[in-house]
């Protein structure tokens, strides 16, 4: 039986590789908060995070420590807003992409 990587991985080592996959995930986590898909939104995050700039950097460029970035990204977090939008714009930042919402 062959050895698989978990989705997890594959996902991380996608994100790293391919620069449209990567951004698409980031506008796809920020969509899915806006339309009210909360978990969806930290999941996807969550992997972005993991895939990108990692929570150590996050931290130094947020000033949220670390394991309370975890925390909110994960099943059980509840991020503020205040604290969710300064992730968003580091992750923006980082990225070199700037979101806009629009209706439709």
């Amino acid at each position: 039986m062959p050895l698989t990587r978990s989705f997890k991985e594959t996902v991380q080592a996608r994100a790293q590789r391919d620069p449209v996959f990567r951004e698409a995930l980031l506008t796809e986590g920020v969509e899915a908060l806006l339309v009210g898909d909360v978990d969806t939104g930290k999941a996807i995050l969550r992997d972005y995070i993991n895939a990108t700039i990692g929570f150590e950097q996050l931290a130094d460029a947020t000033g949220t420590p670390p394991k309370s970035l975890m925390r909110m990204f994960g099943a059980r977090g509840n991020p503020n807003a205040r604290n969710l939008f300064s992730v968003i714009g580091e992750l923006q930042r980082n990225a070199g992409v700037s979101l806009h919402v629009q209706t439709r």
